[in-house]
């Protein structure tokens, strides 16, 4: 039986260039910049790689390009296709690139019972010649419930864990206290950066970070300081980490907030393939900037250049800010 899955594996932003296509080159940097920064693995085709805006050649591309930049490091790549033959063939795909697993949502746009995502995750189980991840976001997706993701976890050798994106911290610790006492081997990982401190001090595993993709030193320090009992190190950095976080999670058209992050840290991602409104372009300028601020203020001195703040013209006032950010967190943070 092999290791189960610890560390922090990063959902990496996929570069567009000019005509909207994968920059595969500059994917190609990303993905040897951050296996340089001592990251656990990498995380392909999650909510970061906009997966649900790339056609399923595309995604298979994208796997295909981490696999050969990985440098030997782990590989959780998502796998949500919207039926379970297109699963199956994304599952079979990675196994043949060498993938450690694949991270399966539970069923998207259609509501479906306990009884049936159950039903669904069994037969993947059955059937996948690569371990499964289960991805709870109930956000995006149908939620998993806890006595369904047990008996999974008790039942099927071939789902090896979890990674949870629900923002519920009294879910994620009913998990552990249901599952590890009697699979200890099976992972546990969050999905949301603020929780990543307090998820390990309970025994989480790690986490799959979106952050990690702009900052890897910063949330690889969280989990090492924390790893080494260390957690009053590991509680100040996580704290650091807030404000930066809180930037580019509620900027609007999630992923673009952590889109310039990386053009923050000398990456070009290109236009995102969804249009932003005018106004929403402007303020993205400015949250752009901020971002740069934070990270010059981190010890971060490649950012300075971009840390010069924008005025926002007065169609875009305070009120229409929060409006954004109040329905960016409704749609991304329930």
């Amino acid at each position: 039986m092999s290791a189960h899955l610890t560390g922090i594996f990063v959902p990496n932003i996929v570069p567009y260039d000019t005509q909207g296509r994968i920059n595969e080159e500059e994917l190609r940097r990303i993905i040897r910049w951050l296996g340089g920064k001592g990251i656990t693995g990498f995380y392909p085709n999650g909510s970061m790689g906009e997966f649900i805006r790339l056609s399923f050649e595309e995604r298979k591309r994208v796997v295909k390009i981490v696999a050969e930049e990985a440098g030997g490091k782990p590989i959780l790549a998502g796998a949500a296709e919207p039926n379970v033959d297109l699963v199956l063939e994304m599952c079979r795909y990675c196994a043949d690139l060498g993938c450690r697993a694949v991270s399966i949502t539970g069923p998207y746009y259609y509501k479906l019972t306990q009884d049936s995502i159950e039903a669904y995750f069994r037969e993947l189980a059955a059937k996948s010649p690569i371990d499964i991840v289960i991805y709870n976001i109930p956000s995006f997706a149908n939620e998993i419930s806890v006595p369904v993701l047990k008996r999974l976890a008790l039942d099927c050798p071939r789902i090896i864990g979890t990674k949870d994106t629900s923002r519920d911290m009294p879910r994620f610790q009913q998990v552990l206290h249901e599952i590890k006492p009697q699979r200890p081997d099976f992972s546990v990982l969050i999905g949301w950066e603020e929780l990543l401190c307090p998820t390990l001090f309970m025994g989480g595993d790690g986490g799959t970070l979106s952050s990690a993709g702009v900052v890897p030193e910063v949330v690889m320090r969280i989990y090492d300081e924390a790893r080494a009992g260390n957690w009053a190190e590991s509680k100040r950095v996580q704290f650091k980490l807030l404000d930066l976080f809180s930037l580019m999670v509620n900027a609007p058209n999630f992923p673009e907030g952590f889109r310039a992050g990386y053009e923050v840290r000398g990456f070009t991602p290109g236009r995102a393939r969804f249009p932003l409104a005018a106004a929403e372009l402007e303020l993205m300028a400015d949250i752009r900037a901020r971002i740069a601020c934070v990270l010059t203020e981190c010890g971060y001195p490649d950012a300075a250049k971009f840390c010069v703040p924008t005025p926002v013209k007065s169609a875009v006032t305070r009120v229409n800010v929060e409006a954004i950010v109040r329905d960016v967190i409704s749609k991304y943070a329930s």
